[in-house]
Order: structure tokens, then C-alpha cells, then sequence
């Protein structure tokens, strides 16, 4: 009777097996619980971001900077002849420790003058973006049907090759055995 009752309780290790498991599980629905919290707060954060209120005022203030931009470009020379003179034609009154700044700082000024030509022109390019996109995949995908067909290509010449080498082996065991023929009959 004693050892019918001592089977009857399930043993300790079954019993901290299904603890384990259920431990196991409260950990995984803990991390699908993080994973969709990550997901709610990303589309949160980035919800305002793509909103069309939004995206039209980031879009006027660009269009401002870059008519503003443009102004300055078209005055680049008076601007850059203005920078290079001296005020009121007269030497600027800098302590001659200091000259050597204001050397670097007024080649720093024609440099960024010089630049931002280059920088209104990637502001204009944006709204090519698109297009360029679209010339990109479409020349991703003539380069993905030219990389099969070049691989068509090469397993054929491959078999070419092989086809040659088994006619240039047939040709001279041919060759080989007529002139054994011929050596046996002399």
C-alpha cells in the first residue's frame, strides 16, 4: 500500500520540469509583449513625423531656405568681393596677434561661399529623387538578367569545352590506333 501511495504524488522533478516550462512561456509572451510595445512606440514616435501637416511645413521651410540660398548665390561675387576688402577701405583694427585667425577664418568664409553652390545644387536635386530611384531598380534588375544570362553563357561554353576535349581525346586515340595498325603491318 505504501509504495501505491508514494507513486500516486508526481515526482519533484516532473513537478520543477513544469515550472521550468511555464516560466519558459511567461518569458516568450514577455518578449512578444516588448517587441509589440517597441513596434506601438516606434509608429508613435514616427507617426507625426510623416503626418501631411507636418511634411508641407518642412517642406515650405525648405523651399524658404533654398530661395534664400539662391539669393546668395546669385550675389556670390559681391558677397565674396565684400568678405576679401576691408571695411570702409580701411585695415580692420586686430591686435597683430590675431591676424593669423582672421586669415583662416576669412578662407574659411570664401570656402563656404564655394560650397554651397554645390550644396543649393543637391537641395534642387531632391525632387529627382524619385526617378533616379526608379532608374537605379530598373538597372539592378537589366543587371540581374544579364548576370543569368551570363551564367547561361558560361555553363555553355563549359559544355562546349568539355564536347571539344572528347572529340580532340577521340581524334587522337583514333589517330593513335591507325598508326599502331599500320606500325603492326610493316
Amino acid at each position: 500500500m505504501e509504495m501505491l501511495d508514494s507513486c500516486k504524488s508526481p515526482a519533484p522533478f516532473f513537478i520543477n520540469f513544469s515550472r521550468i516550462k511555464q516560466i519558459k512561456d511567461l518569458k516568450a509572451e514577455i518578449r512578444q509583449k516588448t517587441l509589440e510595445l517597441d513596434l506601438l512606440t516606434l509608429e508613435k514616435d514616427t507617426a507625426d513625423v510623416v503626418h501631411p501637416f507636418f511634411l508641407a511645413q518642412k517642406c515650405e521651410a525648405l523651399q524658404n531656405m533654398n530661395q534664400h540660398l539662391e539669393t546668395v548665390l546669385k550675389e556670390k561675387k559681391a558677397l565674396r568681393h565684400r568678405l576679401m576688402k576691408p571695411l570702409c577701405q580701411e585695415n580692420l583694427a586686430i591686435e597683430a596677434i590675431y591676424h593669423r585667425y582672421v586669415v583662416q577664418l576669412l578662407d574659411l568664409a570664401v570656402n563656404f561661399i564655394e560650397k554651397l553652390e554645390s550644396h543649393v545644387e543637391t537641395i534642387r536635386n531632391i525632387p529627382c529623387l524619385d526617378s533616379s530611384v526608379k532608374n537605379m531598380d530598373r538597372a539592378l534588375t537589366r543587371m540581374t538578367v544579364l548576370e543569368g544570362e551570363t551564367e547561361q553563357l558560361i555553363e555553355n561554353i563549359l559544355k562546349w569545352r568539355e564536347q571539344q576535349k572528347e572529340i580532340s581525346s577521340s581524334i587522337t586515340k583514333l589517330f593513335s590506333e591507325d598508326l599502331f595498325k599500320k606500325s603492326t603491318r610493316l
